[in-house]
């Protein structure tokens, strides 16, 4: 009975950390995912040479993108 209770009565704080976790994950993966980050160099590029963007703007954008790539990638190594 006492079990029963304890269930019942955490129940809302352990959906709360089960929440916690799935978002904790979710946002991992959306931080270390390089496809993403490549597929952005991708369409850069592809403004660049249509001369949407001038060079400058490239250059800047494109160590934003660098920089983000290369910390999906500490990430995931610390992660192991």
């Amino acid at each position: 009975m006492a079990f029963l209770l304890d269930d019942i009565l955490l129940s809302p704080m352990k959906m709360t950390v089960w929440v916690a976790r799935k978002l904790r994950a979710s946002a991992l993966n959306e931080m270390t995912d390089e496809s993403k980050i490549h597929e952005e160099l991708l369409h850069l590029q592809m403004k660049f040479e249509m001369d949407e963007i001038d060079e400058a703007e490239f250059d800047r954008m494109e160590n934003a993108l660098m920089e983000r790539l290369d910390h999906a990638r500490k990430l995931k190594k610390e992660m192991g």
